[in-house]
């Protein structure tokens, strides 16, 4: 496998996106790759090496989340551990799905079945995550969170032999549910780096999980199947160190932020931010489809004028997505920290006065 050449500009990039994708990951626990995948394809990098390279630098940097977040109460780790060994064999399908298909078409198919995912499940999920938080706001119940018919439903269902008492949902489900969720979430992992998209909605909408538990307990099950699939992938040659190893020291930095702003934000705006990023990501791999269907000769042939003003707008879409997800993170971060040093000056104030 060819890898591409690192120039200082390309190593600064993929440090920057990296404390994006660290950002993100700490704030919404789907392990930021949903940024980080597009962007190294946006660099001329097969979708199969950015997926696996991805997958590399994951689980270090989901575990550095995890103990962080753990340390702030907000961890399932029971749930992760059910949830991550079914994703594991999830995964171990994924890569073989992803061998075949970079087998049969090159880069070209690899590239087109990825952004197909995305563009597929980002649709989804972004849709629903969106359209819940707005109707949340619109209620006025943003700050408490309320267990659906499904979540409600599911611990209803008692099968002996098979319930799992869970701290976060405070609850007693059957293992028999929570098996088919791990497992898909390890499947889209494979195939687009991110598992997240179907493990925080599932463990949110399905579990009844609380924003703030799914996303931290995401980060134990993204360490999980990281660890595992990127051994996988690197025993096929599709892992390139150098790129995992500059996005894992942007992400460390930007993962510290990322989950210290959970502590300071309701819980809907957690929503708010995956869904908006979700469609613009979305927005930016539609946009470059047409490239590969070009390529592959599903249509006809664009000229070299077409395909750069396509590349060009997918990596402006993306760069959006990257400043418009930091900064809502970042502004969230800052106005809760103001907000508790007012708290704290008051008190002060009032300690004072007595």
């Amino acid at each position: 496998m060819e890898f591409i050449d690192l120039s200082l500009t390309s190593v600064l990039f993929l440090f920057f996106v990296g404390f994006i994708g660290g950002l993100v990951s700490g704030f919404i626990g789907s392990g930021g790759a949903f940024v980080l995948t597009p962007a190294m394809m946006s660099m001329g990098l097969p979708a199969i090496v950015a997926v696996a390279s991805n997958m590399c630098h994951k689980f270090p940097k989901a575990l550095v989340g995890a103990v962080k977040r753990a340390s702030f109460g907000q961890v399932d780790v029971k749930l992760g551990i059910v949830m991550g060994i079914p994703a594991e064999i999830g995964v171990t399908v994924g890569i073989s799905v992803q061998t075949a298909i970079k087998g049969a078409y090159g880069d070209a198919g690899s590239n087109l079945y990825v952004s197909l995912v995305f563009v597929i499940v980002l649709a989804i999920v972004g849709g629903y995550v969106l359209r819940d938080a707005w109707k949340s706001n619109k209620s006025g119940n943003e700050d408490e969170e309320q267990v659906n018919k499904v979540a409600r439903w599911l611990r209803s269902v008692h099968i002996p032999a098979t319930m799992v008492y869970f701290r976060s949902i405070n609850a007693r489900v059957s293992i028999l549910f929570i098996l088919p969720l791990g497992f898909a979430t390890g499947l889209l992992a494979a195939a687009i780096a991110v598992g997240g998209f179907i493990g925080v909605p599932a463990m949110i909408y399905v579990l009844g999980v609380p924003s703030l538990m799914a996303s931290a307990t995401e980060l134990v099950i993204a360490f999980i199947m990281g660890m595992g699939g990127s051994i996988e992938f690197a025993w096929s040659g599709f892992v390139d160190v150098r790129l995992a190893m500059v996005i894992l020291a942007g992400s460390l930095f930007g993962i510290q932020l990322g989950a210290m702003g959970t502590t300071y934000v309701e819980p809907n705006m957690i929503k708010l931010v995956m869904g908006v990023i979700m469609i613009l990501v979305l927005l930016s791999r539609a946009i470059v489809i047409p490239v590969y269907l070009s390529t592959l000769g599903y249509i006809e042939k664009l000229t070299e004028g077409t395909i750069s003003v396509l590349r060009v707008a997918s990596f402006s879409t993306l760069a959006l997505a990257l400043v418009v997800g930091g900064g809502i993170i970042l502004f969230s971060l800052w106005r809760g920290v103001r907000a508790e040093i007012e708290r704290r000056e008051e008190i002060e104030k009032a300690l004072v006065v007595e």
